[in-house]
């Protein structure tokens, strides 16, 4: 019989069964304390679900329960009550938070590193190093941790969240909420609001769903082999059309890199919760089965089910942009050959007519039009390296416009996207699309084998980059009458482009790896 083990959670001691499992999941599924998030368990590299342990930061994810035997934890919830208010309201000023998944594990290390008297820029991105953020491109972190550490009081009452809102849901695609209760996780994510008698339901390596009380107890009877990142070499899946061309360009595997995997819960007969909660998350999850499955998996067993993606499903089965190979000519016209991909072809012909479009078969994981300006952005680029620096310019094909140029003071970021409702949020999401941006062109991709199968299968092979890596971002909004219209897309593709010509044209993505 397993023995128990004895700790303090929050100010409250708790006696749980030792069963091998890791604190995230004793927090999580045993204790019901989800602040703390899984966006990679178990493979530590995310950042996600940061506690601290006697005052000191852990990733709860690879901390196997027992070691905290004795022991104090204290997860986002549980911080002294003025500086969990501190930190939501910091975040919420700057736009240090969108979807929310991710902050209250950097929340819990950067209140550590401010106890301790640390406010220094470089320090702080060093201590960010343990974590990962999809959305913010770490500046309006850093923003906020100064905030933060000046002591000021960033609460703003004439400030409009309504308004934040509807532009945080244009910037991102999908319904979302701004305000302090979203930067401490509360979100409304599927997997932190199922009812507590859910059943778990994991996919296994067969494709089959397994059910089981807990996540542990599921993993277990699945089978789950953790992920490992491959040392084999990227590829370029398709190949450059022959011709005599001006300019050329190939793309390989890009994984979206979403924090939150793809979760959702359902009651019997019920509609399952969605997988989307607090944003789109760039498009990456808009065809996920977990919401299908939640509600066949409920009708079974007759209970509430959890359905959750590991870390590894959402890479092997999530869509990815469609890879590419293009050439063209001075004048624009030319051939792009593209991963077989419905809508594709009608998204590269809004930006760019002048490209024939030649759709291949390619062995891989699926891809989506959905994913973040896919083919369309890919045009954009192509054409404006046609033209002379120093600024480029992209009109999205929804009407945002976006001026993009890269010296040694960082990147310069002009947008015009209608209204701006918040410039908070707008200046959040072009600062985010600059980060996405600047690590598509110079170093993210995934190893995909000849049988289609993706080798990179840790949070850390994806080649996001992290804060040490991120340059300042100038941004200046044109504010006009205009109905609002989405801005960051049109910085993603004018960031790419001027990314691409401060490398002098290398003809392949990612450039700098």
């Amino acid at each position: 019989m397993p023995g128990s083990i004895t700790f303090t959670v929050d100010g409250h001691t708790h006696e749980v069964a030792d069963t091998g499992a890791s604190l995230l999941d004793v927090l999580r599924d045993q204790l019901g304390l989800r602040s703390a998030k899984d966006g990679c368990a178990p493979q530590g590299q995310c950042g996600c679900c940061t506690v601290l342990v006697d005052g000191q930061p852990r990733v709860a994810c690879v901390t196997p329960a027992a070691r905290v035997a004795g022991r104090t934890v204290t997860t986002a919830a549980g911080l002294p009550d003025d500086a969990r208010q501190r930190w939501a309201a910091c975040l919420t000023a700057t736009g240090g938070s969108q979807c929310g998944f991710c902050t209250p594990g950097i929340v819990v290390r950067l209140h550590g590193l401010t106890e301790r008297g640390v406010t220094d820029r470089r320090q702080i991105d060093q201590a960010l190093l343990a974590h990962l953020c999809r959305c913010t491109g770490w500046q309006t972190i850093r923003d906020a941790a100064a905030l933060a550490a000046a002591g000021a009081d960033p609460a703003d009452a004439d400030r409009d969240l309504a308004a934040a809102a509807r532009r945080a849901t244009i910037e991102g695609r999908s319904p979302q909420t701004v305000g302090p209760a979203i930067a401490l996780g509360d979100g409304g994510f599927a997997d932190d609001n199922a009812p507590a008698d859910a059943l778990v339901a994991v996919r296994a390596a067969d494709g089959t769903w397994v059910v089981a009380d807990d996540v542990n107890a599921a993993r277990a009877e699945a089978g789950k082999v953790q992920g490992r990142r491959t040392t084999a070499a990227l590829t370029w899946p398709v190949a450059v059309p022959d011709g005599d061309w001006v300019r050329t360009l190939r793309t390989t595997w890009v994984e979206p890199g979403y924090l939150e995997p793809d979760a959702a819960w359902c009651a019997p007969g019920g509609e399952p919760a969605t997988a989307l909660a607090n944003g789109g998350a760039f498009g990456g999850k808009q065809a996920t089965d977990v919401g299908a499955v939640a509600r066949r998996l409920a009708d079974e067993h007759d209970r509430p089910v959890r359905v959750r993606y590991s870390r590894e499903d959402v890479v092997r089965l999530g869509p990815k942009r469609p890879p590419l190979a293009a050439g063209v000519w001075a004048d624009g016209t030319g051939v792009v050959r593209v991963a077989r991909t419905p809508g594709i072809a009608a998204a590269i012909a809004a930006v760019a007519p002048g490209l024939v479009v030649a759709e291949v078969d390619v062995a891989g994981p699926p891809t989506s039009v959905g994913v973040r300006a896919a083919g369309w952005a890919e045009a954009t680029v192509l054409m404006a390296s046609l033209g002379e620096g120093p600024v480029d310019h992209v009109r999205a094909p929804d009407g945002g416009e976006a001026w993009v140029h890269i010296d040694d003071d960082g990147v310069h970021v002009r947008v015009r996207a209608g209204r701006a409702l918040d410039e908070v949020v707008l200046r959040s999401y072009c600062i985010g699309a600059v980060h996405q941006a600047l690590g598509w062109v110079r170093h993210e991709g995934i190893t995909v084998n000849e049988a289609g199968e993706p080798q990179d299968l840790t949070i850390r092979s994806f080649g996001i980059l992290r804060a040490v890596d991120m340059p300042l971002v100038h941004v200046t909004i044109d504010d006009d009458d205009g109905e609002p219209v989405n801005g960051s897309d049109a910085v993603f593709a004018a960031t790419a482009a001027a990314a691409w010509r401060a490398a002098g044209h290398p003809p392949s993505w990612p450039c700098a790896r």
